[in-house]
C-alpha cells in the first residue's frame, strides 16, 4: 500500500465560498490558525485575524483583513479586540477558535502554574472569545463558531493530562453551547491529530513524525495544516447549514469513533 498523499486544493475550488462573511480567526499568527486565516481570505471572507503578539510580521490591514492583537486569556484584550474587529468590518458572522498552547510534562509532574496556563488558554480563552461574539453573531444571524479541540480531547494517551484536560473541556462547551444558542448560532469542534505546525515540530522531530507518528495514523502520515482549515471551511459555511454540536476527528484515522 502506498502512503496517501492530500490531494491537492486550487483556488478556484474555495473561491467564493465564504463570499460576505466577516469572520474571527484566533491563533491566526502560526500553525491551524495562520491556515484558516489564509484559506478564508482565498475563499472570499473577511478576516479578522487575532493572535498574542504579531511582532515584526504584523500584516497590513486592507478591506479583507485586519490583524488584531489580543491575549485570549484577557476577557478586557478579548472585548477589544472582537469590538474592533466588527467596528472594521460592520459585523462578524463567525469564529474559528485556533489558538492554543502545548504540555507534555507526565501528570505529576505539572506545576501549578503550567496547569492553569494551559486551560486559560486553551478553555478558558475559547470561551472569552465565544462570549465576546455572541452579540455580533446573534446580530447577523446564521452565525458560525468552530472550536479547535485536539484528539487528545477524544483519546488522551501519556504526558498529556493537561493539554487533554482542556481538550476535552472544549468538546464539552462546544456542545454546551450549540445547544444554548441554537437556532442563530451554530457551534462546531474539530479534533486535529498530528499536523505539521510549529508546536508539533517542537514536540517532535522531523524523522519521529515521518517514521513513528505518521505510521500509527491509517494515512499513514500526519496532516497539513490545510487539511484542517478545510474542514474549518465547511463547518463555516452555508454547505454546513444543518450542522451543529459535532465533533469532526480530523486526523488520518488516528481515532475511529
Amino acid at each position: 500500500m502506498h502512503r496517501h498523499s492530500p490531494i491537492p486544493i486550487g483556488e478556484a475550488q474555495v473561491q467564493e465560498r465564504l463570499a460576505g462573511r466577516r469572520i474571527l480567526v484566533t491563533g491566526a499568527g502560526s500553525g491551524h490558525g495562520e491556515a484558516v486565516a489564509d484559506l478564508f481570505l482565498t475563499a472570499g471572507a473577511q478576516v479578522a485575524a487575532l493572535d498574542r503578539q504579531w511582532a515584526g510580521n504584523r500584516p497590513a490591514p486592507s478591506a479583507q483583513f485586519l490583524a488584531c492583537e489580543a491575549d485570549i486569556t484577557s476577557p478586557q484584550a478579548v472585548e477589544q479586540a472582537v469590538a474592533q474587529a466588527a467596528d472594521t468590518f460592520d459585523g462578524l458572522d463567525g469564529v474559528v477558535n485556533a489558538a492554543g498552547i502545548a504540555n507534555t510534562d507526565w501528570a505529576e509532574a505539572v506545576t501549578l502554574e503550567d496547569w492553569k496556563r494551559v486551560i486559560d488558554v486553551n478553555l478558558t480563552g475559547t470561551f472569552n472569545v465565544c462570549r465576546a461574539c455572541l452579540p455580533h453573531l446573534c446580530a447577523a444571524g446564521a452565525g458560525t463558531i468552530v472550536n479547535l479541540s485536539s484528539g487528545q480531547g477524544l483519546q488522551p494517551f501519556k504526558q498529556r493530562s493537561a493539554y487533554a484536560a482542556s481538550k476535552a473541556g472544549v468538546i464539552a462547551f462546544s456542545k454546551c453551547i450549540a445547544m444554548e444558542w441554537a437556532p442563530v448560532v451554530r457551534v462546531n469542534t474539530i479534533c486535529p491529530g498530528a499536523v505539521d505546525t510549529p508546536m508539533v515540530r517542537a514536540g517532535y522531530s522531523a524523522e519521529t513524525l515521518r517514521d513513528q507518528v505518521g505510521p500509527r495514523y491509517a494515512l499513514e502520515r500526519i496532516g497539513e495544516p490545510h487539511e484542517i482549515a478545510l474542514a474549518a471551511l465547511y463547518l463555516s459555511s452555508a454547505e454546513s447549514s444543518f450542522v451543529t454540536g459535532i465533533v469532526l476527528a480530523v486526523d488520518g484515522g488516528r481515532s475511529y469513533h
